[in-house]
């Protein structure tokens, strides 16, 4: 099993021994790009992120090390974030 195989299903930033979904937490998908397939919590997320879209820092991105992955709503109240690309 590689390393995006294994991220697959848990979420984005949680604790590796404890990376599932939590109750009464919001949650949408990552699509695409170095974090397709993980869940990002966004239950205290500020209102722009969840409209305009977030920078994920990520070692497994375009820029390694000290990198972000950008993801934007496909459509406004979307469950889904689609990858952008990557930025340093």
């Amino acid at each position: 099993m590689d390393e995006l195989e294994f991220m697959r299903g848990r979420v984005y930033g949680a604790d590796h021994d404890d990376a599932g979904p939590l109750p009464g937490r919001a949650y949408v998908e990552l699509v695409g790009g170095p974090l397709d397939g993980l869940l990002l919590d966004v239950t205290s997320r500020p209102g722009h992120e969840l409209r305009e879209g977030v920078a994920l820092p990520t070692e497994i991105g375009g820029y390694g090390p000290g990198g972000r992955a950008l993801y934007a709503p496909r459509a406004e109240g979307s469950r889904r974030f689609d990858w952008r690309g990557d930025t340093p």
